[in-house]
């Protein structure tokens, strides 16, 4: 980590369903951790483990029924919905298993798409989207609609949509999970270039141990319960 400022910080998050309920379910029990920025971390777990709803807490998807949640110093569960949905497009970039990408427009396209949502300018917004394919290996694809690209291709078309608007976090939800070992490959080396020479702060959300053995640090995750390793 370049310096020991928290861009993550979570005291004592709790997330029930059905409050209140014959059949309330508490999905996570008091999870307590912090991520320093430019930090390079792994959430790992067996399915059912708590992992995803935590992942949505992080990405501002989903609010903990207790606990608080720091992001950059800000208390998340001081803010509304509209401000929440602002944060999480400026702050957060997003990277799925299953790439999320709109079938129906370009790479370029869909790589300008949070750019449109945070009202940037159309020309800038080109540009940016040119710059960001680029980073990935993908300029020659940019007209390219994602019916036309391989799983690594519409993976780093994703990653380079999760950098739109140059957010201080990329949380990447299995990114691998539908890809081969050697795309898998290509795919881990983009976050570690994205991490040392942009300082982005990259939360792999994974079941996979070797992946995350790339990571600086490994949180655990057990029945709703956090381990560092």
């Amino acid at each position: 980590m370049n310096e020991l400022k928290k861009v993550i910080e979570m005291r004592d998050i709790v997330k029930k369903y059905y409050i209140g309920k014959p059949n309330e379910l508490e999905i996570l029990h008091r999870i307590s951790l912090d991520i320093y920025d430019g930090e390079f971390i792994s959430i790992v777990g067996a399915s059912g483990s708590g992992k995803s709803t935590l992942m949505n807490i992080i990405g501002l998807l989903d609010r903990p029924t207790e606990g608080e949640y720091y992001l950059n110093g800000m208390n998340m569960s001081q803010k509304k919905d509209g401000e929440l949905s602002g944060i999480r497009n400026k702050r957060i970039g997003f990277v799925f298993q299953n790439f999320n990408l709109i079938p129906r427009i370009s790479a370029k396209g869909n790589v300008e798409l949070p750019m449109l949502y945070g009202k940037v300018p159309k020309k800038e917004r080109a540009q940016r989207a040119e710059e960001l394919l680029e980073i990935v290996g993908m300029a020659d694809r940019a007209s390219h609609n994602p019916n036309e690209l391989s799983g690594g291709q519409k993976q780093r078309v994703a990653i380079a949509r999760a950098m739109a608007n140059d957010p201080d976090i990329i949380l990447a939800d299995e990114p691998t999970g539908a890809l081969d070992t050697n795309t898998s490959r290509m795919v881990m080396d983009i976050f570690q270039r994205l991490n040392s020479e942009r300082n982005k702060t990259i939360i792999l959300i994974t079941h996979n141990p070797q992946l995350a053995a790339e990571t600086e640090r490994i949180f655990t995750m057990s029945d709703g319960r956090i381990e560092v390793s």
